[in-house]
């Protein structure tokens, strides 16, 4: 090949070298700036709402949300949000919160109240573990007719006698934040605000329900019509199974 030539091809091939490690840099650091999604997940407790359509902005996320419906996480673009629920079918918004998404964080987007003061609220969940050994607990109050409650973890076979309550003074919208208890199988058990378990009968028995080591659950406390108490459970973070 001339040396005219060969001079040519090279520099061709050094010149598409350099194109080639450009577009490759700009991929990475399109990469590098992306950020991981938030999760959100719906939780309805509004004893009298009608069924609702989710609102993220303008882009609905859930459709025909009812009482007790606790949603899995949905991935979101994190940013500002006006979060919306309107009745569903329908443009009529009831309830309306602004909240930001942050990168790699989980949601829990409640509505509760009676309808006629429907209200929303965007809580930051627990992602990670609870310590070893340890379940972490959230306790949000959202029923509207059962007053405040004691809250007991009760073992099988174990009584209630002498035993302290994991939260107190139970109420509507209160949320007792993340509470360290041992891992383990129990029952739930409330009880009238400074009642001791002794003196009267429980507001609520759920069923034995094993909580594992390090796993992390919100509780909701909740209307059951047409005047009693539920509770149910919502899974914030579960181990990785053995």
């Amino acid at each position: 090949m001339p040396f005219a030539a060969l001079h040519l091809a090279t520099r061709a091939a050094r010149l598409a070298a350099l194109a080639l490690c450009a577009v490759v840099l700009a991929g990475c650091q399109g990469v590098t700036g992306i950020q991981p999604a938030a999760q959100v997940r719906v939780i309805d407790a509004s004893p009298d709402a009608p069924a609702l359509d989710v609102y993220q902005n303008s882009q609905a996320s859930l459709y025909n949300v009812g009482f007790g419906t606790v949603s899995s996480y949905i991935p979101l673009a994190p940013g500002a949000y006006s979060h919306a629920a309107f009745t569903a079918g329908t443009q009529q918004q009831l309830a309306q919160v602004r909240g930001t998404l942050g990168p790699g964080s989980q949601y829990t987007l409640l509505t509760g109240n009676v309808v006629a003061n429907l209200q929303m609220a965007l809580l930051k969940d627990q992602s990670f573990p609870a310590p070893a050994g340890q379940v972490a607990l959230r306790f949000l109050g959202q029923a509207t007719r059962s007053g405040p409650v004691d809250i007991y973890l009760l073992p099988a076979g174990f009584s209630l006698s002498g035993a302290a309550p994991i939260a107190t003074g139970v109420n509507f919208g209160t949320n007792t934040g993340y509470i360290d208890a041992p891992s383990g199988t129990y029952s739930i058990v409330a009880f009238p605000a400074g009642i001791a378990p002794s003196t009267a009968p429980p507001a609520y028995t759920g069923s034995q329900t094993t909580y594992p080591a390090t796993s992390v659950r919100t509780i909701l406390l909740l209307d059951q019509p047409p005047s009693g108490l539920q509770i149910i459970s919502a899974p914030d973070f579960d181990p990785a199974a053995s």
